[in-house]
């Protein structure tokens, strides 16, 4: 038995993909029992690679570049390099789409490309994908225009409805995948991250959520608005009566970059009770949406033991992505930051910061939080063998033995990479 005073150890593997670079989501079980998951490369002319982890044998399989995948191998344009999404299995199908995954920094934020490399066209734009378990194939269903990416998308695995976000202007899409047919809705949020900061600049929501028993999606905005798509009627529609600009959940400006402000970051569906569990990223509250009754309700504080005692925000700017419901289908997993302290004081990192990356360095922690009993644990930091800190992570995936895995930063060889780890919460 683990003593609950010691730190968690992450086991590192080697997935072969030497260029990989820091990835968000990206990563589900499937039902065959496996881990699937895609590497992210910010590379000019690399592709992101998706791979398949089998627990039991703990194997790795290569299963595809991405821009082979979206036929762009031949072509001398800015690569695939991204998946950005959760896997989500629909009639033994996995479905998901691609990013662009190269940018241009500018005023201290990533930019989609504006002009075109030496010998490049730009980036043309986002595709969404299936892979079929079966007999391991893909095929290329959509292409989404505008030579924009799919930065959030979420699925509809009872009725084959999709539903996303694009990136950088934030157009709203569907895919129906009976009837083959992409309809994109138009903005959700000001110019959305190609915006100019202080004016129509608006951060985009990262994660969205289909309420089981009617088939709408739901997403937020950053000053903290809930909107919903009905799929057959394809109209956006705000909610009158609930709304995420809560106290708890901080202030912030919507026009500046730097923050998700009031969106959630990440949140799902929880059929027994008909509504969804989410996380607001930089407080770290845990909050119930009810959609039907339109209510919003505080459930509890999950961050990290020394976040709920330091009263501090995570160093990651947005808050992170590693939130998930667990395969016993009661119990949260969330990995999230605690504030590192030397000689009885905190360390403390930037102020602000144009994008969502780390303002300064901090632990990861795993909590726990089983929603019918309504208990919370925080399992303690987590550290490779060597002692170093697994950073930048922004997935998360259990399996039925209640390993947890997320991608993560590792040094390989004096050179810095991301990916897939293990954490062993009861070994």
């Amino acid at each position: 038995m683990r003593n609950p005073n010691s730190p968690l150890i992450a086991r590192c593997f080697d997935s072969g993909f030497p260029d990989a670079h820091d990835t968000y989501n990206a990563m589900s079980m499937a039902s065959d029992g496996r881990l699937y998951y895609v590497l992210s490369s910010d590379k000019l002319d690399v592709g992101g690679q998706m791979f398949r982890f089998n627990p039991s044998s703990e194997e790795i399989k290569h299963l595809g570049d991405l821009n082979v995948i979206c036929g762009q191998s031949d072509k001398k344009c800015i690569a695939q390099g991204k998946s950005h999404v959760l896997f989500y299995e629909y009639q033994q199908k996995l479905y998901f789409a691609t990013h662009v995954g190269y940018y241009q920094l500018i005023d201290g934020m990533d930019r989609l490309p504006e002009q075109a490399p030496d010998g490049f066209d730009l980036y043309p734009g986002g595709h969404i994908l299936s892979y079929d378990l079966g007999n391991e194939t893909f095929e290329d269903l959509s292409m989404i225009p505008d030579g924009e990416g799919v930065v959030s998308m979420c699925m509809d695995t009872q009725r084959g409805n999709m539903f996303g976000i694009t990136w950088p202007t934030g157009q709203f899409f569907t895919y129906q995948v009976k009837d083959k047919k992409l309809t994109l809705l138009g903005k959700i949020s000001g110019n959305g991250e190609a915006g100019t900061p202080g004016d129509d600049f608006r951060s985009l929501c990262r994660s969205l959520v289909v309420d089981e028993d009617t088939g709408y999606c739901y997403w937020t905005t950053i000053e903290g608005d809930i909107f919903y798509v009905d799929p057959m009627e394809l109209k956006i529609h705000r909610l009158s009566n609930a709304h995420l600009r809560l106290d708890y959940f901080g202030k912030y400006e919507p026009s500046l970059p730097g923050t998700m402000g009031y969106h959630w970051r990440q949140i799902f569906w929880y059929a027994p009770e008909q509504v969804a569990y989410g996380v607001h990223g930089n407080s770290g509250y845990l909050f119930k949406f009810d959609p039907k009754a339109q209510t919003v309700e505080i459930v509890d504080r999950i961050t990290s033991l020394p976040s709920k005692k330091s009263g501090f925000f995570d160093q990651f700017s947005y808050g992170y992505l590693g939130f998930t419901l667990g395969p016993d289908g009661k119990t949260i997993y969330y990995l999230t930051g605690g504030p590192i302290f030397e000689n009885g004081k905190r360390i403390e990192g930037e102020k602000s910061i144009a994008k969502g990356a780390a303002k300064g360095l901090e632990n990861l922690h795993l909590i726990t939080y089983e929603i019918p009993t309504n208990t919370y644990q925080d399992h303690g930091p987590i550290f490779y063998e060597n002692g170093e800190r697994p950073l930048y992570v922004n997935s998360i995936s259990v399996d039925t033995a209640k390993n947890v895995y997320t991608l993560a930063r590792v040094n390989r060889n004096g050179k810095i990479i991301t990916d897939l780890i293990k954490i062993n919460l009861f070994p």
